[in-house]
């Protein structure tokens, strides 16, 4: 605008002459008394008019010159296509704004903000992609890009007010695109936080920001072209969030109002996880936009999303409130419901990603840490039942050392319940115990060996006064309508031991929970010897419940000698159950083997104690005669039926597959122990056993010349011992085993419960009596088997092998010692292989434990054996070693398809640590007698 075209509001001047509107103002200064403060305020509404009023577009041409005129908005915005084009288009635009800022009276800052803004704006409504709704289309960040070239150079010579442009941005927040506001960031133009900070309404952006992060989550995986743009975004959203929101506060007395940038951070990340435990509770589905949102969102607490910031403190907060937010959502269910229900919350039942969400808070916080939260969170809020055990569950699978602290934690909370009657912590130790059991021996002990051991003593919790004992019952009964049969069932076959002067307590109980029993038509009499706790459903068929009674009591047989106790009230006290329907099953007609097994065993056992009626042990001897006369017809064992057989040995062969998949996959490697909960849950289903293994197993019984296996047995336990070489030749491929991770040892594990006499029966059948017929794979599986069941071996039974071996038991290692025989060449060099393969495997395994450590993976026995093979097969090795002899030690030549054992042996034979190894097992030359043999010249070594 000129002067001279704006008119006069007073008609002519002086001499005719129509006044400017500047001499119009100036002669109105000297007329009224100048007050400062009206000067600002009028200041302020001729800035905010121009602001409202002013044609951005028509702006630029209004400055006279006839390069000026040919300038727009939109040319502005489509410039930028070179350097040189660029720096002069955004000088020129500073010059013309500067210019007409002084003629507006107006700071040019406010006046380029209030531009650049605008066009955004115009940048962010041209029509996008709609596949895409929060990313910009290719035209649109060049576009973007150019013009804030323009914001840049603005910037760079002080003519930009950002707090200017982002009030200006926030008042076309709903054609706003989330890149965009990312790209102002990532240029320099305008921080995130200065731009959440400027907003008007906390709980509006905070709103704004939810629907785009959802959108950002859902549409990640869709674009794989913007795959990185989209996942950058998110993880700078992100990383701002966590800090800012979870930022240690260092002056804690400060009286100004907070700021708002944190609260902002807090409410954005509390609404994405409400509306993933939303979804959750709801039940989505899997690779529904909802799952893909979730999937998504939940990768934010990886190590790659939050991996610059995992330094500072504001991680591990932010993970702690999470937790806390799960283990408090939405407390709709009560202790009652969590009694019911829980065998449903199990880890292999829990949504996937709700596990998922659960392993990544695992990363940031200890096990000791994950407990005292959950200790916490129990004692100071109201929780989500649900959850809470999900969590429990999560956590004895995740972490061994989880069992231990639960335990502890237990045990306070039992004495707190007994001390001051404390309904609460009875409570909540109750559903802990249950739950974790419900995980199997392998993360937990049973429910029936806790409660045994929590009252099954006058050192009880209960036994310290009539109090304490009135406490407990009346909590017994108060669970009874709840409970289920299976816990009935542990409470009435092991309960409570309670002085004879109170056992009318006892028999009050014992009276309501057969009751209940009554009510819920299972029969007290048909009920099994073994309690399966974890099973989906209830057994009502005796019959089934007496094949799995008999298994178990065969197994106790096994392992002990001795007829189960178990077994022995039953044929007193509990006489119709074991007369209908344990006999029966034990007695199933069937071709008797010609080497008696353990039910053989177990049946001439029962019979010499009078435990069998002599009808009954004859018609069972005549229908065997009668079977083994058809032999097409017979079966070992209880013929089961083939299409039930083969569905557990299917779902655990894809189980395993499952596992190999996720230990090649380095971005897998945080699910590997959920895996293995899943594998040791569908062995125990191809095997027969129950979920709650009641039974400690005292001694493996086996016979080392005859080892037999019942055929679903050997088809299990070959199942697994196959997955185990060949993740171990697949996790080699990928990594030297000391960088191979957990999964070898959380998978022998699972070897380490019922499953273990059947593997250890296996192995002595493959390297006892197959072992040359082995492949090298099977050779380097099996020897790396041994050293981690040695790495076990302080909770592993012995085992006793009979004659000819000592009839006193045989650690694990030494078990392994005696497989081997060295009676021809081909045993001999397959002894040679086997020991090359464990002793090498531990040295590559663990290369900074001590000897100690080293030593009890390994028997002094086999180590003994490697030295006498290598020192009669290879002259070289009888040399005297010196130190720069030493060669080093790689893995990676014996898992080749040439495996060259040979030159294996001789490598670590010469190698450092394993020459330390001789000495801290004190095998010294001169002691091993076979070595006169060496010095007399009477054997020649057979090289292969």
């Amino acid at each position: 605008m000129s002067d001279s075209q704006v008119p006069s509001s007073s008609g002519q001047g002086a001499g005719g002459r129509r006044r400017s509107w500047a001499e119009l103002l100036a002669g109105r200064v000297k007329r009224q008394k100048y007050n400062p403060e009206r000067a600002q305020k009028l200041k302020e509404s001729a800035v905010r008019l121009l602001r409202s009023r002013q044609d951005l577009s028509a702006l630029l041409l209004e400055v006279e010159g006839l390069q000026c005129k040919k300038l727009c908005l939109s040319n502005l915005i489509d410039c930028g296509s070179s350097e040189a084009h660029a720096n002069h288009s955004s000088s020129f635009i500073g010059s013309a704004l500067q210019d007409q800022a002084s003629r507006l009276g107006v700071p040019v800052g406010i006046l380029s903000a209030t531009m650049v803004a605008s066009g955004v704006g115009q940048i962010c409504a041209a029509p996008v992609d709609p596949s895409h709704p929060v990313l910009l289309t290719v035209e649109q960040r060049k576009k973007l890009s150019s013009l804030l070239e323009v914001a840049q150079y603005l910037l760079a010579h002080n003519m930009f007010s950002r707090l200017s442009f982002c009030q200006e941005l926030w008042k076309i927040q709903n054609s706003l695109l989330l890149e965009a506001v990312w790209r102002l960031h990532v240029q320099s133009i305008v921080s995130l936080q200065e731009l959440l900070e400027s907003h008007p309404d906390m709980h509006g952006v905070g709103a704004w920001l939810f629907r785009n992060l959802c959108c950002l989550c859902e549409q990640i995986e869709a674009s794989c072209q913007h795959a990185d743009v989209t996942r950058a975004i998110l993880s700078d959203f992100v990383q701002m969030f966590v800090l800012r929101g979870f930022q240690k506060n260092l002056d804690l007395r400060r009286t100004v109002e907070p700021e708002k940038m944190p609260q902002v951070a807090v409410d954005v990340l509390q609404r994405m996880l409400i509306f993933a435990l939303d979804a959750l509770a709801a039940g989505v589905q899997e690779e529904s936009s909802t799952h893909k949102t979730l999937r998504c969102w939940f990768d934010v607490f990886s190590g790659h999303t939050l991996g610059s910031i995992i330094s500072t403190d504001s991680p591990k907060r932010f993970f702690s409130h999470t937790l806390t937010q799960i283990l408090t959502h939405s407390p709709v269910l009560k202790a009652s419901d969590a009694v019911q229900m829980q065998r449903e919350w199990s880890f292999a039942r829990t949504h996937p990603l709700l596990t998922a969400l659960y392993r990544r808070l695992f990363v940031m916080m200890s096990p000791e840490e994950l407990v005292g939260h959950l200790q916490e969170v129990l004692e100071t809020q109201e929780v989500n039942w649900q959850r809470v055990l999900s969590f429990v569950s999560a956590l004895v699978v995740c972490f061994p050392e989880a069992q231990q602290l639960l335990k502890d934690w237990v045990a306070r909370l039992m004495a707190q319940a007994f001390e001051s009657c404390q309904l609460d912590s009875m409570v909540t130790a109750f559903l802990v115990v249950r739950q974790a059991a419900l995980e199997g021996p392998f993360a937990f002990q049973s429910y029936a060996d806790w409660f045994k051991a929590s009252f099954g003593s006058a050192r009880g919790y209960h036994g310290c006064s009539k109090k304490a004992l009135v406490f407990l019952f009346k909590f017994l009964s108060d669970l009874v309508p709840f409970e289920s049969p299976r816990y009935l069932q542990v409470h009435i076959l092991h309960p409570p031991l309670v002085p004879s002067r109170y056992r009318s307590l006892l028999i009050d109980y014992i009276s309501l929970a057969k009751t209940r029993l009554a009510d819920l038509k299972v029969s007290i009499e048909n009920m099994g010897l073994y309690e399966d706790l974890s099973s989906a459903g209830d057994i009502t068929e005796p019959h089934s419940q007496a094949l799995q009674d008999v298994e178990k009591a065969i197994m106790v047989f096994e392992h002990t000698g001795k007829i189960p106790v178990t077994v022995m009230e039953a044929s007193i006290f509990r006489r119709p159950y074991y007369m209908s329907h344990f006999l029966p099953a034990l007695l199933t007609p069937r071709v008797l083997p010609k080497v008696p097994d353990s039910r053989v065993a177990f049946i001439e056992s029962l019979k010499r104690a009078d435990k069998i009626p002599p009808s009954l042990y004859s018609t069972y001897c005549q229908a065997c005669t009668t079977a083994e006369a058809k032999l097409e017809d017979a079966a070992l064992g209880v013929r089961a039926d083939p299409s039930c057989a083969e569905e557990p040995l299917g779902q655990l062969t894809a189980a395993l597959e499952e596992l190999r998949a996720s230990m090649t996959n380095p971005s897998q490697h945080d699910v590997i122990s959920a895996q293995v909960a899943v594998i040791s849950e569908r062995l125990r289903a191809a095997l027969g056993h129950s979920e709650d293994d009641s039974v400690e197993i005292a001694k493996v019984q086996l016979s080392i010349d005859a080892p037999r296996l019942e055929p679903r047995e050997h088809t299990a336990v070959d199942l697994l011992l196959t997955s185990f070489c060949q993740n171990l030749m697949a996790a080699s491929i990928v990594a030297p085993p000391e960088r191979q991770g957990p999964w070898a040892t959380l998978l022998v594990r699972t070897m380490c419960g019922r499953v273990l006499p059947a593997v250890l029966t296996r192995l002595c059948q493959l390297l006892r009596h197959q072992g040359p017929s082995l492949s090298a794979p099977h050779i380097l599986g099996l020897g790396a088997l041994a050293v981690h069941l040695g790495e076990s071996r302080s909770v592993l039974p012995e085992v006793d092998v009979g004659p000819p071996a000592a009839t006193v038991g045989l650690p694990v290692p030494e078990f392994f010692e005696n497989l081997l025989t060295c009676r021809t060449r081909d045993s001999l060099l397959f002894c040679l292989k086997f020991c090359t393969a464990a002793v090498s495997y531990s040295l590559c395994k663990f290369p900074s434990q001590s000897l100690g450590i080293l030593c009890s993976c390994l028997s002094s026995g086999l180590i003994k054996k490697f030295q006498f093979l290598v020192l009669r097969l290879f002259p070289e090795a009888r040399q005297p070693l010196y130190r720069e002899d030493a060669a080093s030690l790689s893995w990676r030549p014996l898992y080749l398809p040439s495996a060259d054992w040979e030159r294996a042996a001789l490598s670590l034979w010469t190698h450092r640590t394993f020459q330390e190894l001789l000495k801290e097992e004190d095998v010294q030359l001169k002691e091993l007698r076979p070595l006169r043999e060496f010095q007399l010249g009477l054997w020649r070594p057979h090289r292969k």
